[in-house]
């Protein structure tokens, strides 16, 4: 696997909201609360949490809207973020059978369906929300500024697609989540969704870090989205950290423009700049990813970094010449295609019902069921991560970070019956060291107090 410069660390996180369905066979009303809660059964047995962490140090808990989120553990290397995320999706297919069987039990026959995607059948929004480590000796204000005209136009490469109907008609966006966006920066998540939101919660030495938090992107089933997205962004704020500014590209109006990118498949609808210019989504990726090529070029060679920007330079170049191109790597690309190919065959317009629920199932995580995980199952869809590293993340911690001593003291606790309490920076076992122990620096692998606890509670000790 790549891995970044020792020199460039940074950490990383994704949140993903999943959208939940019980569909009965007959008529019965069933709170999805209760199908949630046996999903959580499926994850962690003999208790039902709203808030739990798991042995490979992810979050796993209720949202708002009776929606399961799942957190990343902290990652520092972008290829361990794609594959934890992928086992996300992996821990919540595995708990369906046994979910299925529980409502069987109790005369409720039905299957459940978990979709990874941002909106409902009644125009409602949940968020991938995306995490990362910043200095904090940086202007964060400064730095919003050169980032919004960057996330605006990302979407090019990084939306999901929708197909949604605009005044009776049909018509297919690039995001899923850019019509749902009404503010530049808000610390809201709900009520006034921004581009970029501005709590504050770095979860670990405040007065060295702070927390840049993104919530105007999709929840995306490519592997190489995920890695793309994550990685143009973390190359664009280290340059910008770095000093390597991106002037003059601010947006007349940011969310106005977040929109009409979205609206227009073809990439050529201009966007009006402050200063009277008007440029493409693509050409103003351009300008970033030039200023990149800058900044690589001054600085110790990080393999992560250079393989993001090739990749990047790549699928612009692509997007330009004919989107299409990329049909085994861009979601909204892939599912454009899968749907257009479906009209083709049946004959039918892009108002038929059949194409609104072929949206839907592109992000069913069920493999057997999922169009995006048939299609991948046939060899059209490109790949990032080894399923072997998927599947061994779905119970094994990223063993580079802080993420490594929370996993295994969850698994030392469940495997002793001990209860116990965790939060991203801090550990406790209940009824024995009472004290609290702060894990507050995310890039340690290794934490003393915690390994002297394990071994005098267990007569063992955590080698590393």
């Amino acid at each position: 696997m790549l891995q970044p410069s020792p020199l460039r660390r940074r950490i990383f996180g994704l949140e993903n909201e999943y959208g939940l369905i019980f569909s009965p066979n007959g008529r019965v009303y069933l709170p999805m609360e209760k199908v949630l809660g046996y999903i959580f059964e499926g994850l962690i047995p003999n208790s039902w949490p709203s808030n739990a962490f798991l042995v490979n140090g992810a979050r796993f808990y209720q949202d708002t809207g009776c929606h399961p989120e799942y957190s990343t553990p902290e990652c520092d290397n972008i290829l361990d973020l794609v594959i934890h995320d992928k086992a996300g999706e992996r821990l919540l297919e595995a708990c369906l059978p046994a979910a299925e069987e529980r409502l069987r039990e109790e005369g409720l026959s039905g299957e459940i369906y978990i979709f990874k995607n941002n909106t409902d059948s009644l125009g409602n929004t949940y968020g991938c929300h995306e995490n990362f480590l910043m200095r904090r000796d940086v202007d964060f204000w400064k730095v919003t500024e050169q980032l919004i005209p960057f996330f605006v136009t990302r979407q090019v490469y990084s939306g999901a697609g929708k197909v949604l109907k605009v005044s009776g008609k049909p018509q297919y966006f690039i995001s899923q989540r850019a019509q749902h966006i009404h503010e530049k920066t808000s610390s809201s998540t709900t009520s006034s969704r921004s581009i970029i939101n501005t709590r504050d919660e770095p979860h670990s030495d405040a007065e060295r870090y702070r927390r840049l938090h993104i919530i105007v992107g999709d929840s995306n089933m490519s592997e190489f989205v995920t890695y793309l997205k994550v990685g143009t962004a973390t190359l664009v704020l280290s340059m910008i950290e770095e000093g390597y500014a991106v002037q003059g590209m601010e947006f007349e109006d940011p969310v106005k423009a977040i929109r009409e990118v979205s609206r227009d498949p073809t990439l050529k609808r201009k966007i009006k700049l402050d200063d009277g210019r008007q440029m493409t989504a693509i050409e103003v990726q351009r300008v970033y990813l030039d200023r990149a090529q800058t900044y690589l070029a001054q600085q110790e060679h990080d393999p992560i970094l250079d393989d993001i920007w090739q990749r990047w330079a790549m699928v612009l170049d692509k997007l330009e010449e004919d989107p299409m191109q990329l049909v085994r790597e861009i979601d909204w690309v892939t599912k454009r295609h899968l749907i257009q190919s479906y009209i083709d065959k049946k004959g039918c317009g892009w108002d038929d019902p059949r194409v609104f629920l072929l949206d839907l199932q592109f992000h069913d995580v069920k493999r057997t069921r999922g169009l995006y995980y048939l299609m991948e199952s046939r060899g059209l869809i490109e790949r990032v991560v080894e399923e072997e590293a998927v599947q061994r993340a779905m119970s094994t911690p990223p063993q580079t970070t802080r993420a490594k001593v929370r996993g295994d003291f969850i698994r030392f606790a469940r495997a002793k019956n001990r209860s116990y309490t965790v939060d991203w920076t801090y550990l406790k076992l209940n009824g024995y060291w009472e004290e609290t122990i702060l894990c507050m620096d995310p890039f340690s692998a290794v934490n003393r107090r915690v390994d002297e606890l394990l071994s005098q509670v267990g007569g063992l000790r955590f080698y590393r």
